[in-house]
């Protein structure tokens, strides 16, 4: 007979208090539990209803397959882990991964530990350019390879674009002259969009009833980036040349 876990819904950055509160970790589904009802010291990691497979207005046929989809300049940072609740996140993360397999929707490969290969959000988005509005359309399930592609301008700061072009080669199966003409064309894309100052839509969360948390303005936005660079131990990038990185990964 099997038995019924009470699931808890606990945030990444908060797994040491939970398991100190006594939540174990359930490797199978990648989710931690209660091991016994009643007990206090994990009321606050209490879960919530599921978030539908597919989110009121998401089109997941938007952006199939492996491209390099840069987020413009006045975005960076400003993914959908850093504008919804901690909790909520985690909820989303559980549901993404279950729904693509536990694969990535790219390539099809799964998570790899010892090659730190993990599973991560991509957010696929829609650019109303005269409204300046960007809509949330659709999340998908990439493995570290293919989202490195993905923020190519982010890996190209980060000193891994061999890697990343190889893989865009091998998962596309352009030829080295195509994946340039491809990235080429990307990056005239960001260009132009990274004109905007975008407003963000996320109605998509709001309508399954995620939480959202204040995202950085527009004007702020750069300097988070720095900041985040300056962490790593990489150098600011000057405002022209700053790269896309709308990451947002789980583990």
């Amino acid at each position: 007979m099997a038995v019924e876990r009470l699931w808890l819904d606990v945030p990444y950055a908060e797994k040491d208090a939970a398991k100190q509160g006594g939540a174990r970790w359930d490797p199978a589904v990648k989710r931690w539990y209660a091991p016994r009802p009643g007990m206090a010291e994990l009321a606050r990691w209490a879960a919530a209803p599921d978030v539908p497979d597919l989110l009121p207005g998401e089109d997941r046929s938007l952006g199939s397959g492996l491209f390099v989809d840069l987020v413009p300049q006045t975005c960076w940072f400003t993914n959908v882990r850093s504008c919804v609740d901690q909790k909520d996140w985690e909820r989303l993360r559980r549901m993404i991964t279950r729904r693509a397999g536990r694969r990535c929707e790219a390539c099809g490969a799964a998570e790899d530990r010892e090659r730190r290969r993990w599973l991560e959000a991509h957010e696929r988005w829609t650019y109303d350019e005269a409204a300046r509005v960007q809509t949330l359309k659709r999340l998908i399930c990439l493995c570290t390879d293919c989202h490195t592609v993905t923020h190519y301008g982010y890996a190209q700061v980060r000193g891994v674009e061999a890697e990343a072009f190889a893989h865009l080669v091998k998962v596309t199966r352009m030829s080295s002259a195509q994946a340039r003409e491809h990235i080429a064309a990307a990056f005239e894309v960001w260009e132009r969009r990274s004109r905007i100052a975008w407003e963000l839509d996320l109605g998509i969360l709001t309508d399954a009833g995620i939480t959202l948390a204040p995202p950085p303005g527009a004007t702020d936005r750069a300097r988070v980036s720095d900041a985040t660079l300056r962490a790593e131990g990489r150098p600011a990038v000057p405002p022209a040349r700053r790269p896309d990185s709308g990451r947002a990964g789980w583990r």
